[in-house]
């Protein structure tokens, strides 16, 4: 086994540059004083920010001067740590930076319910007389629609106060799922006794031994059924904690709350839903498939996510990477790629792992540095899919930051769109670039598994959710059994006949952190359903397709995002693109039944 490097043994190609935030200490220091300094100037608008509308215009130019300092000390002294843990000095530096960045915001919240003491129609009276507003007026008309949602200054101090009280359920849950886990031990396929925990748990259930993922399974749920009248407990009290936030401010529901600030109607939530349940014969479709190619007379739940292809993947070094990458992403453009090019030439990337660096990858920056990498790059499959993924969302962010700073970081229901589509567009190549069958059924398998698990495994999460949380508005006592049966219900919906629901499965909902963000998964659906839709297009050659997207790509939060995907031609209003997406799915099922 490699021995794991210490950064200074990494060679400096391989390194990303962070000198892009600061040349010198003596400039970071410099910048840490100019945020102080601002900081005290933005406290002179008390009570006056919108008097009149130079004011307002002088504050909006000031803040946007703070909020770049402030981001760019933020995510410079988190990167540092993040290239290497263990470094002491780095720490303390963070931590000194969060705590004077806290103290420093607390002292600016007037801000908001300030610029909220007028009307909206006279802060376009204020645009009218003063033009240079106009590059604000969209970000005021976001914030003026929570108007009517926004309570009294000692109203909101008192629901502030409320849900620091209530906000427990999310840190016991983390407790339970991190701090005090035990999942007990299993043997594994070389009949080593080892401990079972959440970051080896997906190790485990795809492993090709059939009785090590049984007992990783039984194992994982038997923990959460011990556990079942205290998380069920915990889960009802953030559903208490939804609807008390949600009723207070004048919404209609919790689900309405949490689509309010993307201005998405519930209809888009419940078409994804109901598109799902008309396509569920192609996921049934590819379970029989599974059941065939894995030769088990049943199929288990613990079955559904071992790999199908016999051969290991074969090794993939960071120079054959990159020209998989730069050949898989030619349909979007000699533009792209000559772009694409700078994350290479100009060091946004971080790429092999060392002592002490942070774990998994990410791609993160601000807007006058650049959207930087941070890879573990292995040589594995698994390492050239994640770089693409990555590179995806360094590449919307470098074109996003076209935009004007304060339109320039795209809404999360957005951000998985520009990395799902590096990676469709990788896996198209892998297939059509493959040596042999079984090749070729590894990446068929990988595109599969993506749409299983993201668009049809987040409905269901999505609709758990509703139903749950309508039972609880209808008045259904949500006992452990009640939320159990639910899940389990609703799996065997999606899963369908051909598998064995396993009783161990009512319980997994309990494991699912998501949770305790209401409404949140079905982000995930919708945006793979838009990147398959938009790949889709794109590998067809369909006219304007690459065009529209790459407009996209540059138009970061210029516009409420379903308006931001429509001039993309893409509709999440309608079934078309939920369906576009399974439909590719459902061609890829042929094609891999086809080779077996």
């Amino acid at each position: 086994m490699e021995k794991l490097k210490s950064r200074e043994e990494i060679e400096n190609k391989y390194k990303w540059d962070l000198s892009r935030f600061y040349k010198t200490e003596a400039d970071f220091l410099k910048s840490i004083d100019s945020l102080k300094k601002i900081n005290e100037r933005l406290l002179e608008f008390k009570d006056k920010i919108v008097i009149n509308s130079k004011n307002l215009l002088d504050f909006y130019e000031l803040y946007t001067e703070y909020s770049l300092i402030s981001e760019n000390l933020y995510v410079y002294t988190k990167m540092m740590c993040d290239q290497d843990t263990k470094n002491t000095e780095n720490q303390a530096r963070k931590m000194m930076l969060e705590k004077l960045i806290d103290d420093l915001n607390t002292n600016l919240s007037f801000i908001n319910p300030e610029l909220l003491s007028i009307s909206f129609e006279k802060v376009l009276d204020y645009i009218e007389e003063e033009p240079k507003l106009e590059l604000y007026k969209f970000d005021l008309e976001r914030m003026f629609r929570y108007k009517k949602h926004t309570l009294s200054k000692i109203e909101e101090e008192i629901v502030f106060k409320a849900n620091n009280a209530f906000g427990s359920c999310d840190e016991a849950y983390y407790n339970l799922n991190n701090s005090d886990i035990n999942l007990g031990k299993i043997n594994d396929e070389n009949n080593n006794l080892v401990e079972l925990n959440n970051s080896n748990f997906t190790k485990y259930m795809t492993n090709k031994n059939r009785d090590v993922r049984e007992n990783a399974f039984k194992n994982m749920y038997n923990y959460w059924d011990s556990l079942k009248n205290t998380i069920s407990s915990i889960y009802k009290g953030q559903i208490k904690e939804d609807f008390f936030n949600s009723e207070i401010r004048k919404y209609n529901s919790p689900l309405e709350e949490s689509l309010y600030n993307d201005n998405i109607d519930i209809k888009v939530y419940k078409n994804l839903i109901e598109t799902v349940h008309n396509n569920l014969n192609k996921m049934y479709d590819y379970i029989s498939l599974r059941k065939k190619i894995l030769n088990l007379n049943e199929l288990h739940m613990y079955d559904v996510y071992v790999d199908l292809c016999e051969d290991e993947p074969k090794k993939i070094n960071y120079d054959e990477c990159k020209e998989i990458i730069f050949d898989a992403l030619k349909p979007l453009g000699d533009d792209y790629i000559r772009d694409l090019k700078k994350a290479f030439d100009e060091k946004w990337i971080d790429v092999y792992p060392n002592i002490g660096k942070k774990s998994g990858a990410y791609s993160w920056g601000t807007y006058n540095t650049c959207p930087y990498v941070l890879l573990n790059y292995n040589d594995s499959i698994d390492s050239v899919s994640t770089f693409a993924h990555e590179l995806g969302h360094s590449m919307h962010s470098y074109y996003s930051n076209q935009q004007p700073y304060i339109y320039s970081n795209y809404p999360i229901f957005l951000a998985e769109i520009a990395s799902t589509v590096n990676e469709i567009l990788l896996n198209d190549y892998l297939i059509k670039n493959s040596n042999n069958i079984e090749e070729k059924k590894l990446y068929l398998n990988e595109f599969l598994d993506k749409v299983k698990g993201t668009l049809y495994r987040q409905t269901m999460f999505a609709e758990f959710e509703m139903v749950i949380h309508d039972k609880y508005q209808n008045g259904t006592p949500l006992t452990e059994e009640e939320i159990s049966n639910t899940y389990y219900d609703l799996n065997k919906l999606y899963f369908g006949n051909n598998i064995v629901c396993d009783e161990e499965i009512r319980h997994e909902w309990k494991r699912i952190p998501h949770f305790y963000t209401p409404f949140y998964v079905y982000k995930y659906a919708t945006g793979i359903s838009a990147a398959v839709s938009i790949a889709s297009d794109i590998l067809n050659n369909v006219e304007g397709s690459k065009e529209k997207y790459l407009e996209l790509l540059k138009s970061g939060c210029s516009d409420y995002p379903l308006n931001l995907l429509k001039k993309a031609g893409v509709d999440m209003n309608t079934p078309e693109p939920i369906e576009k997406a399974l439909n590719m799915f459902n061609t890829k099922i042929k094609e891999l039944e086809k080779l077996v």
